[in-house]
């Protein structure tokens, strides 16, 4: 009978335990799982003529995680806004707000009430979107004194006015209360959005919301602003972009009879 040596013992041990040996996790079984979304709604600019500028829109991105941890996020976006009462708006990447990265635009929409034309134009692969656009109706909402009001009826409060980037701005401060049971919540859950408003560009300077459903806090400050005709150009589709319109409806070839008589 063949005796094997101690050293052949502890070389078949430290084989049969090395990674190649151990048991492979097990694999993920599930459908595809369709994700998480959140949406984002910027400021708006209104179509407001005879009332030209351009700026930069910055918006801040507060969210509080359920550990105490929080992620900010930013982006920086230029705007503008023609006599004629066009719009041109940059839309941006956010990015982490560490100094080390710069949100670059990914979207350019331009947007004329006169043609009732909008432009969406992708920056990755040079196309532009045509679609119909129509002027919402512009109208400013009046401040009005603390009052409880109807139940889910925001509580308004007049904060004066205040000098933003030059310009005067007119503040209000809007609180709602959803009450309990309202959306299935356990407790009162508060609202809170505050605006800085120019009467003169029919623009909020500055905006700040803070909505505990979303556990996030939303800001936005409209700086760099420049009164004033901005540069034509930006009302034009860019140089080597292809044009979709989609106004039109698709070709659809006639349809051949294969059948036999």
């Amino acid at each position: 009978m063949k005796t094997i040596t101690l050293p052949l013992l502890v070389a078949a041990f430290f084989s049969l335990s090395s990674p190649l040996f151990a048991q492979a996790p097990p694999a993920s079984q599930h459908a595809p799982d369709g994700g998480t979304r959140e949406t984002f709604a910027s400021i708006t600019i209104p179509s407001m003529p005879k009332a030209p500028f351009a700026a930069t829109v910055n918006t801040e991105w507060i969210r509080q995680l359920p550990d105490g941890n929080s992620i900010t996020l930013i982006n920086h976006r230029t705007v503008a806004r023609d006599s004629l009462g066009r719009i041109f708006q940059e839309r941006a990447w956010f990015v982490a707000n560490d100094g080390k990265h710069e949100s670059t635009p990914y979207q350019i929409e331009i947007s004329d009430p006169v043609s009732h034309e909008r432009y969406v134009c992708r920056t990755a692969d040079h196309v532009c979107r045509l679609e119909q656009f129509f002027a919402p109706n512009f109208s400013v909402s009046r401040t009005a004194a603390p009052s409880p009001g109807p139940s889910g009826a925001p509580t308004i409060e007049n904060l004066g006015t205040q000098n933003v980037s030059g310009l005067e701005t007119i503040g209000t401060r809007e609180t709602t209360l959803v009450e309990t049971q309202t959306i299935g919540n356990e407790a009162p859950i508060l609202e809170r959005k505050e605006f800085w408003y120019s009467p003169q560009l029919g623009v909020n300077l500055i905006t700040k919301r803070q909505d505990a459903r979303f556990a996030a806090q939303q800001n936005f400050e409209v700086t760099n602003i420049a009164l004033g005709e901005p540069d034509a150009q930006l009302f034009e589709v860019p140089a080597g972009y292809k044009v979709i319109d989609l106004r039109k409806p698709p070709e659809i070839s006639p349809r051949q009879d294969t059948s036999q008589n």
